[in-house]
């Protein structure tokens, strides 16, 4: 590794992914890094697994004071590393859907309506990726961006999810209704418990922003709108968690043991 010189400014960024699972991802990944920055001293655990992976893609490492790292920190959790790297590259709906079709399922979209917390955004991406969701759609306005902390929240999964960008998600959603796909909004007035829906064929599963939920035009334009049961005192579910259970419910449905 290279040390940080004491008159060496630390280059411009944009875009950073921080936390040591979010960077292992990148590297496993196609992503271009730029350089990787470790805290001077820090090097045990899994730092020794990113330091291997690094050097056998030939990509720059530099120890610096974990003060400096403080300071280029977005999320205030980089557990010692930081990775310097080029813009996420978003997605076309199309490539979405041509993704789908390689892999011989039936497209499983999540639509974003202007989710605005990166925690939240990232925690979604998760749980899309485990749940085998072929990609998720955003606005271009009023949502969340790829952001480090979306990276760090996913914990790495924004490497292995197809994210697009659109300008307007109603017009999508009467694309994506031409070509057959079910359109399902997750709402807590919703006509059908999530487990009396039949989530197995083509369908985008949309969720509304953390305060109003799903706007009224966008909820019009669903073919269903489904809740979740809840006999608790609270009456509502941080969006998250609300799509992680609908998306596991779609999961259930859909999977095959081999």
């Amino acid at each position: 590794m290279v040390p940080l010189k004491n008159n060496e400014e630390l280059p411009v960024r944009e875009d950073l992914i921080e936390g040591r699972n979010a960077v292992i991802e990148a590297l496993k990944s196609d992503r271009t890094i730029e350089q990787i920055l470790i805290a001077k001293g820090d090097i045990e655990g899994s730092v020794n697994l990113i330091l291997g992976l690094a050097k056998e893609k030939k990509i720059v490492i530099k120890e610096v004071d974990r003060k400096k790292l403080d300071n280029m920190s977005i999320s205030k959790a980089h557990q010692g590393v930081i990775a310097i790297v080029t813009p996420y590259k978003y997605f076309q709906v199309e490539d979405i859907l041509n993704y789908a079709d390689e892999k011989n399922e039936k497209p499983f979209l999540i639509i974003l309506d202007e989710i605005e917390d990166p925690h939240n955004f990232g925690a979604i991406i998760r749980s899309a990726e485990v749940c085998g969701a072929h990609g998720i759609i955003i606005p271009k306005r009023r949502n969340v961006g790829v952001t480090p902390i979306v990276y760090k929240s996913s914990a790495g999964a924004v490497e292995h999810m197809k994210i697009a960008k659109v300008t307007n998600i109603n017009a999508l959603i009467d694309e994506l209704k031409e070509k057959g796909i079910w359109i399902y909004g997750a709402d807590m007035d919703g006509e059908s418990y999530c487990f009396e829906v039949d989530f197995k064929g083509a369908l985008a599963l949309v969720i509304g922003s953390e305060g109003r939920g799903i706007s009224k035009l966008t909820k019009s334009k669903c073919d269903v709108l489904t809740k979740i049961p809840m006999v608790g005192n609270i009456t509502s579910l941080n969006a998250s968690v609300a799509g992680g259970i609908l998306m596991y419910e779609v999961l259930k449905q859909r999977f095959k043991r081999e």
